[in-house]
Order: C-alpha cells, then structure tokens, then sequence
C-alpha cells in the first residue's frame, strides 16, 4: 500500500520523501525494524520512541511518522511525515492497511468499572443464540469461530485490535463485542471505530494513579467518550455517576437497572441452586414483560444480564436467544461453578484490582446467603451453607490457607473474620505491588 493511502484521513505534514513510497506493514515497536516497513515514533509514559527512529532507519523501514522534530541529518534517504499525535495517527493508518474493517461488522463496546467481562460474555451468548456469528476482544482474550489467544491488555493497541478486526470478518463474523476500557480511549487505541452500541456498566475509583488517570474525574471523563462514538448507549441508570459520565453524550439512550425510570427495570431477584446450576431469576418490566433466568448468583449477575438483555432488545434479538443465551452463559474465573460434587458448592472467581478482586464480588454473594435466611430473603432457605471454606489468593500468592467459617456461631463473628482476613490480602496485596514494581523498574 503506498503511503498516501496509509494516510487518509491522518492531518499530517510531508517533512521529507514521497508519498508514493510503498508500505507493507506498520511498525511500533523498534526491534522489527525491517526494509519496507513504517516505524511510528510514540511518546509514552516510560520512554519515547522518536530515540530509536535514527535506529530503525540505519535497518531499513521505508518511512518513519512522528511526533515532534528530530534530528534528520543521518537518515536522509527515509519518507518522513509528522503528525499531532502518533497514536492516534497510527489508530487511523492501521484501520486503512487492514481495509477499515470494523465498517464492515456491528460494533459493541462495553465499558465500565466492574462487570464489563461478564457483560460482554453474556452478550456475546445471547448474540450466537440468535445466531450471528461474534468475535470478542476483552480481559479474559480473543474469542472468535471457537479459536482463542491471549492479549496483553483488556483493550489491545490499535494496530493489533485492526488486525483483529481483520481476522474476525475474514473468519465470518459479523459482530465485533470489545471491552472499552479508559486507558484505551485515553490512548486513541480505538481512535476511528465507530460503535453501533455503547454499554455503561458501573462506575468506581480505578485506575488512578501514575501512568493513569490524574483523577476519578478524569477517569469518568474518558469513560464517557464512549457515548459520544456510538449510535445507541445502553447505561446502568442506577450508578450515582451515570449522569456526569454522559455528559455531551451524542447517542441515543436506552437505560436499564432497578429503578423505576429504567427502561429496562428487574423486579425481586431469587436464588436457584442445583449441583451444577447456581444463578438467579427475576422479572423484568418497562419496554418489556418477562421473566429471566442467569447461570451468575449476586445482584451483580443482575445487572449485567439486565445490560445483555438490553442490547438484545436493541438489536431486536428474539426472546427465546435471549433466554438461552443469558441461562447457559459461563464466565471463566467470574464467579465460577465448578461442580465437582453434589455435597458442596466450589465457586471460582478472580479479579484484577481491589475493587474488582474476588472477596468483594463473593462478598455479596455470601450476604445474601447468610443474611438471607435471618431476613427472609431467600425463596429457597436450603441454600444456606453452614460451614465456607474460603481460600483467598493475592497477587499470585495464598494469603490464608483453607479457612472454615461455621455461621451457626453468629453473623457478627463471619463478618469480623472475613474483614480481617480481607485485610491481610490488601496488606499482601501491596508488598506484592511494591515489589513487583520495583522488578520494573529494574527490567526498564
């Protein structure tokens, strides 16, 4: 492809070269520096690249992009074009090399603090009930026509999420479902995607801090960019920063949660066990009547399958794909049934950060059954365990070995010993952090 049509609609300056220099690939990381090849030069947040351009042009690439002005005099036969921010720039230019595919499919992103990969997985469930055909992109991988592979952060780099993108319509997918997160909003990695629908889960402090967000503002700023590149925004009306997260939103609105001015409103939820099913069932009125079964416990479950059926309605999906995609659904790692026996109940979840960690998530879960008896909350009073074996991992590490709670001794007593113990798995957490970053640190 000739540089010229790398660059459409990229604002940028001719420094020095041809526009009609040929490019077979885009580059951004220096050590894959070969003959004609283009290097983007980005300022990050630990080392600027522009320092290897001289580098990259004694092996050969075709052209180089950057960002501010360096020094020329030594690669003087290599095309050169300047742009305002290489990111985003280099968002757009790996769009056109892979043939704009995200034009071509429905786009979903969902975003959020917590729930965004159980969201996204129960949207993708409901969406192959009805039958299309989904690629996925989030915290657990990429999913696409039954293949699966790793990626190192929950929203991949532009280039790599183009190419993606690529290989989702070329294996004959028709939906793109991503997870959006701020950092990848924030760093133009989704610069040029349009979505046909935009999904709010939650909001919570996150992600602040050095090479970050300055801010919980900021944060729910870049958060909110997403209502303004798509169609439709399906939101949690319930989350107290709802309204200041769409500020400026450019879509319409379709909300969904426990509130009465919900479009999409679910009534008393109950618990459902048996030894290979642990979910809830509840009835959702406003925009609809029906009754939903999710294969998640929690309240949590709640409003993630209230936002899967959401976009289901949107799409104009059936209600039986919605029914069975949200009833069949399975998380890996998000509150997980692993049913080993039908004498006791293992549950696996995990989390990234303390407020997405798994203690907090399974903290509710366990409310509700301890709780629930002694206020009558729960339909079916079997449900109530009276021993818990909690085993809680902390940055790789067991912080407490296997630890039984007999609830028949108190609720007060349970509560006390899991917030010491939730304690001690902060206290691990943080001088696993501290020294994980000093290794860092040392490896940069």
């Amino acid at each position: 492809m000739k540089l010229e049509q790398l660059m459409e609609g990229v604002p940028f300056t001719l420094v020095q070269g041809s526009l009609d220099t040929e490019i077979a690939d885009i580059i951004y990381d220096s050590r894959k520096a070969a003959p004609g090849l283009l290097f983007v030069c980005i300022v990050g947040t630990q080392r600027d690249s522009h320092a290897f351009a001289a580098d990259c042009a004694a092996k050969g690439v075709s052209a180089l992009v950057i960002q501010h002005d360096i020094d020329l005099s030594a690669m003087p036969g290599v095309t050169v074009v300047k742009v305002e921010s290489s990111r985003y720039a280099m968002a757009l230019m790996s769009g056109n090399l892979f043939g704009n595919p995200s034009r071509q499919m429905t786009m979903i992103g969902v975003t959020g603090t917590k729930g965004k990969t159980t969201t996204t997985h129960m949207i993708k469930s409901v969406l192959e009930a009805a039958g299309r055909k989904v690629g996925m992109i989030g915290t657990n991988g990429i999913y696409y026509m039954g293949r699966h592979k790793d990626t190192a952060n929950t929203t991949p780099e532009s280039y790599e999420l183009q190419k993606t993108f690529r290989q989702f319509l070329d294996a004959g997918c028709d939906v793109a479902l991503m997870e959006v997160s701020s950092q990848g909003l924030m760093m133009d990695r989704v610069a040029g995607v349009h979505y046909d629908i935009g999904v709010f889960t939650n909001l919570s402090p996150d992600h602040i801090g050095p090479g970050e967000h300055k801010t919980f503002e900021e944060y729910r700023s870049w958060k909110g960019q997403l209502f303004r590149r798509c169609d439709v925004g399906v939101v949690n009306i319930d989350d107290e920063n709802t309204e200041a997260l769409l500020e400026g939103h450019t879509c319409k609105l379709v909300t969904y949660g426990c509130s009465e001015k919900a479009d999409y409103r679910a009534g008393t939820y109950q618990l459902l066990r048996t030894h290979d099913f642990l979910g809830v069932r509840f009835h959702v009125s406003g925009k609809d009547d029906m009754d939903v079964k999710v294969n998640m416990p929690g309240e949590f479950s709640v409003y993630n399958a209230l936002a899967a059926l959401t976009v289901g309605k949107v799409l104009g999906l059936p209600d039986e794909a919605i029914h069975e995609g949200l009833s069949r659904c399975v998380v890996k790692g998000r509150v997980e049934l692993v049913p080993i026996s039908k004498k006791f109940t293992i549950l696996l979840d995990y989390g990234y950060t303390e407020v997405q960690c798994g203690y907090i998530t399974m903290l509710q879960y366990l409310v509700m059954m301890i709780a629930g008896p002694i206020y009558g909350r729960l339909i079916d009073r079997s449900i109530s365990p009276k021993w818990l074996f909690i085993i809680l991992v902390a940055g790789g590490m067991i912080v407490t070995p296997l630890l039984p709670f007999c609830f028949g001794r108190g609720f007060l007593w349970t509560m006390l010993s899991f917030s010491l113990i939730s304690a001690l798995d902060y206290c691990a957490s943080s001088v696993f952090d501290t020294w994980t970053n000093q290794m860092t640190l040392r490896d940069s």
